[in-house]
């Protein structure tokens, strides 16, 4: 069901919105409650996820909006989750709501019809995007107000930009892309979704979680112990944001100079271009070999928990595993110590270590923000596992897939697969101007041949 709230074209920058809709499931659902679990909670504070997709053609924008919607009533169905809100009950523990008098999804359309599809694709920063996406600098807690996700679709000069902002407190990168591989699948012709969403979040944790949000909000320990707490508060550093595209002979060559000393247990692609995107921000960082540097990866849990959760596990299941180390010893050792670092603490993340985090978290329930990763740190979201690119509504793959502004901070990396395929992977990286303008330069990590 569709209900149209707005009408009236108002313009922002470049870009004209036109309509305002909110999009909820076709069936009758009535009132359906899951409670936020451990593995939830401490994303609050963090903003809503953006995701960007650009596709070219899309002669008539008014069908095209028409079967999106149609698409989106139907999917819906399944995720009606994503058209809830947030609520806490009696005991102040948060929970994810939907009754079938909510407003559901929040679709927009605008149009951008100077604005071609190339001279988006090419944009390495995000400044180009904004007025693309919807919820831009609005924290996940907001979701006690408004929807859980808002969609923008964007008529271009050759094509369409659909900017998609998800609550992430309710679903993480996997959730995400399960979700909007449906959403195509849906609209492509397919009658039902092929892999419902396993909705029953607390069979991976149950333990309910009081917070008091009154309190500051801090870093995690693991972030604060690589600078025993002595880092004095600078404000933000002007940011700047650029995609590496590296080729499937670049992953290949990178890979095979970090296994070159480790033949008997190679590290894999993940593995070996974290060690390299580590060693190249570090230098182009000019830390001292003094300095504390901090590698975080927010890994996927499902296979880790005890019991195991389904792939199609809905909602947040992941954890951020943090590394520390000296920069001296990411510069002066081989690429190798690095990814040997990172392995190691991939791996001992197993279902003990979850539940211990998760138990020393429930005693004291403390929500940090997005940028408390840690010192100097390197933070990979996103995976090259996801199938972006096979996002395809019926008009085609997308000619770019990007994040949004939200949630960016010096070190933030996002990993997707490249469009060409293969073993290819772009890496977007968000860091300080000048240490940017370093790395840009750097051929020993660009892998100039």
């Amino acid at each position: 069901m569709a209900g149209e709230i707005a009408n009236n074209t108002k313009k922002v920058g470049s870009v004209k919105i036109v309509t305002s809709t909110n999009v909820k499931p076709k069936k009758i659902i009535g009132r359906k409650e899951c409670q936020l679990v451990t593995f939830d909670l401490p994303y609050l504070a963090f903003y809503y996820n953006q995701k960007l997709l650009f596709y070219k053609g899309c002669e008539n924008f008014e069908d095209i909006v028409e079967k999106l919607k149609d698409g989106l009533v139907l999917v819906l169905d399944e995720f009606y989750q994503l058209a809830g809100k947030l609520e806490k009950d009696e005991d102040g523990v948060f929970k994810v709501v939907y009754d079938d008098d909510m407003v559901g999804v929040e679709v927009v359309t605008a149009a951008a019809e100077e604005v071609d599809v190339a001279e988006l694709t090419a944009e390495d920063g995000t400044s180009k995007f904004k007025e693309l996406l919807p919820y831009n600098g609005i924290l996940n807690l907001e979701g006690m107000q408004r929807p859980l996700l808002a969609v923008q679709l964007t008529k271009l000069k050759d094509g369409l930009a659909i900017g998609c902002a998800f609550n992430h407190a309710i679903l993480d990168g996997t959730s995400t892309w399960h979700f909007m591989s449906s959403w195509a699948d849906i609209c492509n012709g397919s009658t039902s979704i092929s892999t419902p969403p396993f909705l029953e979040r607390t069979k991976a944790r149950s333990t309910r979680v009081k917070l008091d949000l009154s309190q500051p909000s801090d870093a995690p320990e693991h972030a604060k112990s690589a600078s025993n707490g002595d880092v004095a508060a600078k404000p933000d550093p002007p940011l700047r944001e650029k995609v590496f595209k590296f080729s499937e002979s670049a992953i290949d060559q990178i890979k095979s100079k970090v296994n070159a000393n480790n033949p008997s247990k190679p590290f894999s692609t993940f593995q070996s271009l974290s060690a390299h995107i580590w060693q190249a921000v570090t230098r182009a960082r000019e830390l001292t070999l003094q300095d504390y540097t901090v590698y975080t990866v927010f890994a996927d849990c499902r296979k880790r928990v005890d019991p195991p959760m389904p792939e199609s596990y809905f909602g947040n299941l992941i954890q951020a595993i943090f590394t520390v180390t000296g920069a001296g010893l990411i510069l002066t050792n081989p690429v190798e110590f690095g990814a040997d670092m990172i392995r190691t603490a991939i791996e001992s993340h197993n279902a003990e270590a979850i539940n211990t985090r998760n138990e020393e978290w429930e005693k004291n329930p403390i929500i940090f923000q997005y940028k408390d990763a840690g010192v100097n740190c390197v933070a990979v979201g996103s995976s090259p596992r996801f199938k972006v690119y096979d996002v395809d509504f019926g008009w085609g793959r997308p000619e770019s897939v990007r994040s949004g502004l939200n949630n960016r901070f010096d070190g933030m990396v996002y990993l997707y697969p490249g469009k060409s395929g293969g073993r290819s992977i772009d890496v977007e990286i968000s860091l300080e101007g000048n240490a940017m303008e370093r790395l840009e330069k750097d051929k020993e990590f660009l892998m100039e041949v």
